[in-house]
């Protein structure tokens, strides 16, 4: 018992120490110029499929690499690497369209892709309720007030030919309430990051409006297992308990509240692991606020823990979809992710000290964000002065 204690104390000054010390310090710089991955107008099989989200990669069980990034028409780029990809014009998984909001099938997007062999693959869905849609659904008649979300679990058994819709949504993260409920509003959980693991742990960001006692922000949520929706549980500032469920099937308990991870505005693009430290970097996009931002377009930061990160350090700056379009044309950039050729891993999650910065550029046409819009990467140039 006397040696457990020891060892306990031991281990408490050691999180205390590590908790003290501050995030590594990572420098993410633009090294190269724009080339273009995928273009909607010349690329896409049909007049939807257009960048609408940060790209997710993986490979298949031959080695192929397979990227979702696209719209609520879901399709996969693949190819030999990242260098050499094309559209799959196989719809992998539709929308369905449905009024129904406990249905969970009215417009869904892959938005986070994780897989053990290549063979199996799960998904997080980002999944809309665009209420605005469906008469009698909503008191308001904008996109935004009507907006619904909520994150899904889907499956691949085939390497992502096609994701199974379940009977019975599984629900990873949602409001606990029905989409009726604080309308006049964007409410719920939307845009993850990628999947990204640290030992048995599989962890990923889910950005949440709020709700009363539900702070906006980035929540963190952890699972050993992926392939089980109702596994994933939110950091509530102490610890991962924090468990969502379906409203529309049973009220349950409340969730509690998870604790947002700053210094996220809004939904983290991307997370890798530098290979050469172990260092988490994120990158992200924030409009000019004065203060944390003070300019518009992409910005990294960097963590030993996932929990506590360095300030945010812009890397490239344009105006964002978190701009206003009537002033910021004529092209927008957003959804940005980082992403190494070189990945050791089958996810993509870890990087090197060079690596690719992808996003999206969208032209706007008067006050509208349009459908003509590119995919594009950028080389850029990684240090970190500091190991976590």
């Amino acid at each position: 018992m006397t040696r457990f204690l020891v060892l306990a104390c031991a281990l408490a000054l050691m999180t205390k120490a590590a908790l003290a010390s501050p995030p590594p310090l990572a420098a993410v710089t633009l090294v190269g110029p724009p080339e273009t991955v995928f273009s909607a107008k010349r690329d896409g099989c049909t007049p939807v499929d257009m960048p609408d989200a940060p790209v997710r990669a993986y490979r298949d069980r031959a080695g192929r690499v397979v990227v979702f990034g696209l719209h609520h028409e879901n399709r996969a780029l693949r190819g030999e690497s990242l260098a050499r990809l094309a559209i799959d014009c196989t719809l992998v998984l539709a929308s369905g369209g449905r009024a129904d909001p406990a249905a969970f099938d009215d417009m869904s997007w892959i938005t986070a892709t994780w897989t053990e062999d290549g063979r199996t693959v799960h998904a997080l869905v980002h999944h809309e309720y665009q209420a605005n849609r469906h008469p009698g659904r909503c008191r308001h008649k904008g996109y935004l007030q009507c907006w619904y979300n909520t994150i899904l679990g889907v499956t691949s058994g085939n390497g992502g030919a096609s994701f199974a819709r379940p009977e019975v949504p599984r629900v990873v993260a949602g409001a606990p309430f029905g989409q009726e409920v604080e309308q006049g509003r964007h409410r719920g959980f939307f845009n993850p990051s990628n999947i990204v693991s640290d030992g048995p742990w599989r962890y990923v960001f889910i950005a949440t409006t709020g709700w009363t006692g539900q702070p906006s922000g980035a929540c963190l949520l952890r699972t050993r297992n992926p392939g089980d929706p109702g596994s994933w549980r939110a950091f509530n500032g102490t610890d991962y308990t924090v468990r969502y469920r379906d409203p529309y099937r049973g009220p349950g308990a409340p969730p509690g509240a998870c604790k947002p991870v700053g210094p996220f505005p809004a939904p983290v693009g991307g997370v890798v692991r530098h290979r050469g430290t172990g260092a988490w970097i994120a990158v992200f996009q924030a409009s000019r606020d004065g203060a944390d931002f003070p300019e518009a377009g992409f910005y990294v930061t960097s963590s030993a823990d996932l929990l506590r990160w360095d300030k945010p350090r812009l890397l490239l700056a344009g105006r964002t979809l978190y701009d206003d379009p009537c002033t910021s044309g004529p092209r927008l950039i957003a959804y940005p992710s980082l992403l190494d050729h070189e990945a050791r891993s089958r996810n993509f999650e870890d990087v090197g000290d060079e690596a690719e910065l992808y996003f999206t550029t969208l032209r706007v046409d008067g006050c509208e964000v349009t459908a003509d819009r590119d995919l594009v990467r950028r080389r850029v140039a990684i240090k970190l002065w500091a190991s976590p």
